[in-house]
């Protein structure tokens, strides 16, 4: 008889393990609190072990026919003038794909052995000797053999597993907003990076008749924010950057109109593991890192880890989701110290911060630093080795 996974998530982890499950002949099942596949997002990018794992899921290639195809990124100063320029490799690795793209691509890879369900989620978990007995805020209840939290940083599966995400949850102090508005500089396949003291504003576009992608990373000075009032983030983020220059007004001047304002503030998810019984978490649900860690490849890299551990334990969950985690942890952990101080480096508080910041930006751009920057990130991607599982 078959066997059944329910997985909470549907953007990139959870469609990610129901691909390897799928392979392995489980019978799979996402929902997804979304009423929908979320479109756009910021760019993720892959590079070394991350790019193996796209390669043997067989979505490479069509990952690289909607790759950004980013140029170079130009770092500005306050008034405007160029201080230094990224070149892709540094900023896109070896492929680069919004992740609305990416969610797109593994969910029409799954979709027709996957059951998919969406506006509804998780309200309690009960597990038994042969199960999880399910319930929902809309559907039927349901029993499954397995559970897997794929479902973000602010994890439903893991607060009903684990407790309430403020025990686990650690703030660095800053935030991260993003948007859509119109290319006004007609931008294409480039972006431009400026600050002033503890606001980052980066605007890039793939073409230059697109919408531009506006990212604010800023910090938050003690400020209390609910990222569920959208009304009160837009008045919070343009008062945040009201009196800055450069072209931060008319970027502002779309904010109130933008469809798909992002919030979150940037923060680290540290559990004492990752699987308790029949249920386990994958990615941010697990070891939420934050931009910088590399959270997007990693994730997918352990939605193959967790299925290849059940295939080699012939589906003994309870082997499989501790070998799972001695794997993957340690990839988690140095993504969590690679990311630790993402913030206070896009949006420095004091000026030498601000201008010890771009000296780095101006070394990293010269043949040696660039070169140890390439070999170090991708280093970090390869923290994890993938196993051969043989699906």
């Amino acid at each position: 008889m078959s066997r059944t996974v329910l997985i909470s998530g549907a953007s990139i982890a959870g469609p990610s393990v129901a691909f390897w499950l799928n392979r392995l002949g489980y019978s799979t099942v996402v929902v997804e609190r979304a009423p929908a596949l979320r479109e756009g997002g910021q760019a993720v990018d892959f590079r070394g072990e991350q790019v193996t794992v796209l390669r043997r899921m067989g979505v490479l290639e069509e990952i690289r026919a909607h790759r950004t195809s980013m140029g170079e990124q130009h770092i500005l100063d306050a008034s405007g003038d160029r201080v230094a320029s990224l070149p892709a490799s540094m900023i896109s690795g070896e492929v680069e794909i919004q992740r609305g793209d990416l969610s797109r691509i593994l969910h029409d890879a799954t979709k027709e052995r996957t059951e998919y369900v969406f506006g509804d989620w998780i309200t309690s978990l009960t597990e038994t000797a042969s199960g999880v007995e399910v319930t929902f805020a809309h559907g039927s209840p349901r029993t499954v053999d397995l559970v897997i939290g794929a479902d973000g940083l602010h994890s439903g599966t893991r607060a009903l597993t684990f407790g309430p995400e403020s025990e686990f949850r650690t703030g660095t102090g800053y935030a991260f907003a993003g948007f859509s508005a119109p290319n006004h500089l007609r931008l294409d396949h480039t972006g431009l990076i400026s600050n002033v003291l503890g606001r980052g504003v980066m605007l890039s576009a793939r073409e230059p008749d697109r919408p531009a992608s506006v990212g604010l990373v800023f910090a938050l000075d003690g400020r209390v924010v609910d990222r569920k009032d959208e009304s009160g983030l837009r008045s919070m983020i343009a008062a945040v950057y009201a009196g800055v220059g450069w072209e931060v007004p008319r970027l502002l001047a779309a904010l109130p109109g933008a469809d798909d304002l992002y919030f979150d503030e940037l923060a680290h998810i540290t559990l004492p593991g990752y699987h308790r019984g029949r249920i386990a978490l994958v990615g941010d649900a697990g070891w939420g890192v934050g931009p910088g860690g590399g959270g997007t490849g990693l994730a997918m890299m352990a939605a193959y880890v967790l299925a290849g551990e059940l295939s080699a334990t012939d589906g003994d969950h309870e082997t499989a989701f501790a070998r799972y985690e001695a794997t993957v942890r340690p990839a988690a952990e140095a993504g969590a110290k690679q990311a630790k101080n993402t913030g206070s480096f896009l949006a420095p508080r004091t000026a030498r911060g601000l201008w010890l910041r771009n000296q780095s930006h101006r070394m990293l751009t010269t043949r040696l630093f660039s070169g140890m920057f390439d070999r170090m990130t991708v280093k970090a991607a390869n923290t994890l080795r993938l196993r051969d599982y043989g699906i």
